[in-house]
């Protein structure tokens, strides 16, 4: 298992709680009103992250990706989208540390969904996308939270590892 990607795992998994907290305080109105990001709303944009997540397991895990668009709305109520988000985050670390080098380095097949053609990957580097996808959709969420004048959660790794103890990062004053 990768270390690094082991603290990634639970670093996206500690970030999408403080995310979804923030979002839960809002009114469902403003959780879905069109506020001109990728996927429209905050409920667009988490399903999004969700449904991209659950592709790139599939395929790194061997599976058939489901056949999703990358606009699909698989939860409607918020409380269903939160409660698949955790789950999802259990899976992701649980694959995670399951990995050894080998299979980090190990390759696998698929066809994106936006492009024409198949594709080849290696894991490790799949690993890296997936969760450099997910904090660039949390920065739109954040982006929202921050305009609607709603509290806005830091996201950044560094709180991430004085609240949990990793990276050698620790309160002196």
């Amino acid at each position: 298992m990768s270390d690094r990607l082991s603290v990634l795992a639970r670093y996206n998994a500690w970030a999408n709680h403080k995310l979804y907290d923030a979002v839960e305080a809002l009114p469902d109105a403003d959780r879905r009103a069109d506020r001109g990001v990728a996927f429209h709303s905050l409920v667009g944009t988490l399903n999004h992250i969700l449904v991209s997540d659950m592709i790139w397991m599939e395929r790194l895990s061997g599976g058939s990706a489901p056949a999703l668009r990358l606009d699909s709305i698989l939860h409607d109520d918020f409380d269903a989208l939160r409660s698949a988000r955790g789950a999802e985050d259990t899976r992701i670390i649980g694959f995670v540390d399951g990995l050894d080098e080998a299979a980090l380095r190990s390759s696998f097949t698929y066809r994106p969904l936006t492009l024409p053609g198949r594709y080849v990957g290696e894991v490790g580097p799949a690993l890296d996308h997936m969760f450099n996808h997910q904090t660039h959709h949390r920065g739109q969420c954040h982006a929202v939270l921050t305009g609607l004048g709603a509290p806005a959660p830091a996201l950044d790794l560094a709180p991430f590892y004085l609240e949990v103890g990793f990276g050698g990062l620790t309160r002196i004053a």
